[in-house]
């Protein structure tokens, strides 16, 4: 969608960000869910995490169906299928994650995924990388630190689980951008519908399966439909208009899901964490707008 089509229609913005915000609180009620279940009830986190993805796969039937299973048809399945576990395994890092991090501070370092797809196209795929990229992200794994502070006492080895699940998902992500060039977007995605449940079922499988009742399977539940519904408003929010755009209003995540744990558990973010937050936002933001301004010149 161009300038003046956002000109011409002035609906279409306002509904795109309000449906990015609607996706932000959708994964805000997602991420405090989850750690209620891990951090409160004790639940295994693989097993969460496969239940999550297979109650939201079953929201996903419809979008299977319309693609249909011939939309598998390809002439890379193992890069369709290494991008898929490398998304599971993201899914593992990120709910392990959250049974022993505060939310906020698990979303911002999840947020330097970004920078690891930098180094990761510099590196994997040849890509040019000018000093701005390197600056911006060399300023969002500082913010990265300053919130994690290895250095100090309470620094545990589990608060690196987000930033594992960001260079995970930013792997995915790259492999991703190389099947773009060679295959359709109908196969990308029915390869990652199809695929998700099953890998995450093997992963809760080695890590010991149970079978939610009572509070647990009533939170897992609520789970895969917000995060059904997460997806659909995020690409009906990508549909609306330009991805430059609504790319602000998907930040909005950071406050939603510290609010949320402030709410739910208590948890207050220092003056430390705001620094590392607003330098990692910051550069993220810059690479956007640098990308954008690339890709129009």
């Amino acid at each position: 969608m161009n300038q003046s089509s956002l000109v011409l229609n002035p609906s279409r913005p306002v509904a795109a960000a309000i449906l990015m915000v609607a996706a932000g609180v959708a994964f805000a009620g997602i991420n405090t869910a989850t750690q209620w279940v891990t951090m409160r009830l004790g639940f295994p986190p693989a097993s969460a995490a496969f239940w999550q993805y297979a109650f939201a796969s079953v929201l996903s039937v419809p979008v299977i169906w319309r693609l249909g299973l011939s939309a598998m048809r390809t002439d890379r399945p193992w890069h369709h299928l290494l991008r898929v576990v490398l998304s599971a395994l993201g899914v593992e890092a990120w709910v392990v994650g959250l049974a022993s991090v505060p939310i906020g501070q698990a979303i911002a370092l999840v947020m330097t995924s970004p920078f690891f797809i930098i180094l990761g196209a510099r590196f994997f795929l040849g890509e040019r990388v000018g000093v701005v990229r390197w600056l911006a992200t060399a300023t969002g794994f500082t913010g990265a630190m300053i919130i994690l502070q290895p250095w100090s006492e309470a620094f545990t080895p589990a608060a690196l689980l987000p930033i594992i699940a960001a260079l995970l998902w930013g792997g995915a992500s790259l492999i991703t951008k190389n099947l773009t060039a060679y295959e359709k977007p109908e196969t990308i995605t029915i390869w990652l519908l199809v695929l998700l449940t099953p890998v995450n079922g093997v992963l809760a499988a080695g890590a010991g399966f149970v079978v939610p009742t009572d509070l647990a399977l009533g939170l897992l539940v609520l789970m895969g439909v917000l995060t059904a519904a997460a997806q659909y408003l995020l690409t009906w929010a990508y549909r609306a208009a330009d991805a430059a755009y609504v790319q602000p209003f998907d930040d909005l995540k950071l406050p939603l899901n510290v609010l949320a744990g402030w709410i739910v558990f208590g948890y207050a973010p220092t003056v430390s964490f705001w620094v590392g937050a607003v330098l990692i936002l910051g550069a993220s933001l810059f690479i956007m707008q640098n990308e954008r301004r690339r890709r129009s010149a």
